[in-house]
């Protein structure tokens, strides 16, 4: 599309003002056209390697495909062995050339985590980019056998320790990322820390999902200011309004009602995989992505996280997840 970039930028502002254009089919459809996404494919990865957590189906199946497309060697961790087998053996089918492994790890139990973490760094000589897509929207209570609520451990405990398990092996490759899936509904919700640990009554399962991904996008940029994560590069990113069998599932009205707009998988997964690849990635640190371009992670004063409450979540998650010791000596 032949449009000045100044005139680009502006209109893809007002889009995402928006919000329900920004976030729909809609949204990435402008974009795609706007930009000339076309004529700027995601970037080659052969020779990558890339792990992908909740890669049996929806974002993380769609991404894992696009990054198989583009060359990469895979790692696709799930919790069910017969579906992350299935999901290995798709990507195989449509793109033979592909070197592709599993690991199996329930990211509800922290033991799980950490030996999917060791099986991963025997398996592997490097990671260039490690994929956080797990996850769940649960609307009852429910705790793991870590002591930890379900949609905290899963979204933020987990990968938290796997991130800091892993970053002997993140560090060997010359560009290594971790991108975080997170989710547009955080930017309803200010980080509340003691409601990670202790949620309010009655539970409330889309909050304490919105506070989960606002958490992750806070140590998306916490991960940045510490040395044991020196030379990596942290991106989160969220996929707008798709419609994936987590969706389905779990907002079913809202689906309903807003299906014919809903994004793809692929269409969500699309920065996923232009993150892994692009140099872009590369010029900065900590940031918040939709469609390819950083974006705010506040819309709303009230929802802006205090310094003092980003260290509270870091402390928080060093001790859920045991690390402290594992990060220190990283440094």
């Amino acid at each position: 599309m032949n449009v000045a970039p100044a005139i680009r930028r502006g209109l893809d502002v007002a889009l995402e003002l928006t919000v329900v254009g920004s976030f729909s089919r809609i949204g990435y459809a402008a974009r795609r056209a706007l930009f000339d996404w076309d004529t700027a494919p995601v970037a080659d990865l052969s020779g990558r390697v890339a792990v992908v957590t909740g890669a049996t189906s929806g974002l993380g199946l769609a991404a894992a495909h696009l990054l198989a497309e583009r060359g990469a060697d895979l790692v696709l961790v799930g919790r069910d062995e017969a579906r992350t087998e299935a999901a290995r053996r798709a990507i195989l089918h449509a793109q033979p050339g592909n070197h592709i492994e599993t690991v199996i790890a329930d990211l509800a139990s922290l033991d799980a985590v950490r030996a999917g973490a060791a099986q991963l760094a025997r398996l592997l000589p490097r990671i260039d980019v490690l994929i956080h897509n797990a996850g769940l929207l649960s609307h009852e209570l429910q705790r793991t056998d870590d002591g930890i609520e379900l949609t905290a451990q899963v979204h933020v405990v987990a990968p938290f320790l796997l991130t800091a398990a892993l970053l002997p092996v993140l560090r060997v490759s010359d560009t290594p990322r971790v991108i975080t899936v997170s989710s547009g509904g955080m930017y309803t919700q200010r980080l509340d820390v003691d409601a990670l640990e202790t949620p309010p009554q009655p539970f409330d399962g889309v909050r304490a999902y919105a506070n989960a991904k606002r958490a992750q996008v806070v140590l998306n940029q916490q991960w940045t200011q510490h040395a044991a994560a020196r030379a990596i590069a942290f991106h989160a990113m969220h996929p707008g309004w798709a419609d994936t069998p987590g969706v389905q599932s779990s907002l079913p009205s809202f689906r309903r009602v807003m299906r014919p707009i809903l994004r793809t998988a692929e269409q969500g997964a699309d920065t996923i995989a232009w993150l892994a690849g692009t140099p872009e990635a590369l010029e900065s640190n900590g940031d918040f992505w939709l469609d390819r371009h950083r974006r705010t992670t506040t819309w709303l004063p009230q929802t802006r996280t205090a310094p003092i409450e980003a260290e509270r979540l870091w402390n928080w998650c060093l001790d859920r997840s045991g690390t402290r010791e594992l990060i220190e000596a990283a440094s």
